[in-house]
């Protein structure tokens, strides 16, 4: 028998932001083999249930590896849309109400699809879904790490036509043999197009990644970032200076960066003081998106009601909204735990 958790439902029911979702990780099963009939693609897999069965990881690369072969049947601006709009409905079932969203551009040009078409798609697709469902989103730019520095300079050579619909810029994709200080010259650039930074470091990377992203690319937050503890030095800084973390519990749990939720980093980076947030990372392949992943830390470690609001305000914080839309979104979050006394 199941015990009712009060703050359980007060953490699924809070406002949210997340700050740590690639969109091209929110393709279902379903839409997949939709949009494969829309554009004649045949897929490897029998039906939705097998391309389902396919999604048991062993580590980054065996997930990134299904990754990338699921997004061919990315084609059309249409198809970046729709992708757009199912993860946004999904977004404020959670109520997620302000999104980041990471996109990585050279999965799609290198398979001849124009960067326009896959700008214009995403974008389209926010606006729709802030029409329908009042969530607001951006889009981060993100570059794939395992390829060349110079790739990602044409990238954003190609990208510079479309900065107004871009946030910011992030690094993504195989963490292992690929450190930051790769990509030092690329980040430089985006810096000096006056657009913020992010990376992803300290996932399956050592904490020195994490300080080469802080220092060398100056990144404003940090894409997970659960192996921090290994280093408290690093943790003391983090905590001081209050870099972001956008942590991605299911995530870990089914690339094995841990094998068990209880043994997550999360509530000792929280305990520290380190400005942790929930986000969920690839959803359609991890097992949930934002209220699962709050449903799965609760179980474990049973957080008070004092500690979701925490790591809700630390997501609006950390986001690069306006101060202004911050402390209205902030507002909203005070008045959801005010009602709950």
């Amino acid at each position: 028998m199941t015990t009712h958790d009060p703050v359980l439902d007060l953490a699924c029911r809070m406002p949210k932001a997340e700050l740590h979702v690639h969109i091209e990780g929110t393709l279902e099963p379903d839409l997949a083999f939709k949009l494969a009939r829309r554009n004649g693609i045949t897929l490897p897999y029998a039906d939705e249930a097998a391309l389902a069965a396919a999604y048991d990881f062993d580590c980054l690369q065996s997930f990134l590896d299904l990754y990338y072969a699921c997004a061919d049947v990315l084609r059309t601006a249409d198809d970046f849309r729709d992708l757009m709009l199912a993860y946004l409905e999904r977004a404020a079932v959670d109520n997620v109400i302000h999104a980041e969203i990471f996109f990585d551009p050279q999965t799609h040009t290198a398979r001849g699809v124009p960067i326009g078409d896959v700008i214009g798609g995403f974008v389209a697709g926010i606006e729709a879904g802030r029409a329908r469902w009042g969530v607001d989103a951006s889009l981060i730019l993100c570059f794939l790490r395992h390829l060349s520095e110079e790739d990602g300079l044409a990238t954003l050579a190609e990208a510079e036509p479309y900065l107004e619909h871009i946030v910011g810029f992030g690094l993504d994709s195989s963490e292992k043999g690929h450190p930051p200080r790769k990509f030092q010259r690329l980040f430089a650039r985006c810096r000096e197009l006056g657009k913020p930074v992010v990376a992803h470091a300290g996932e399956e990377g050592p904490p020195e990644y994490i300080r080469e992203a802080l220092d060398l690319l100056g990144s404003q937050r940090i894409d997970h970032g659960v192996r921090s503890v290994e280093d408290p030095a690093l943790v003391a800084r983090l905590v001081r200076d209050g870099i972001p973390l956008t942590v991605c519990p299911l995530s870990n749990i089914r690339l094995c960066v841990f094998d068990k939720m209880e043994q997550h980093t999360l509530a000792d980076l929280l305990a520290d003081g380190a400005k942790v947030t929930i986000n969920s990372d690839d959803p359609a392949y991890f097992g949930g998106y934002m209220n699962d992943n709050i449903r799965a830390v609760q179980a474990a470690f049973h957080f008070n009601a004092a500690a979701w609001y925490r790591m809700a305000r630390n997501s609006f914080e950390a986001s690069f909204a306006e101060p202004a839309q911050k402390a209205a979104w902030i507002a909203q979050l005070d008045a959801a735990f005010a009602v709950d006394g």
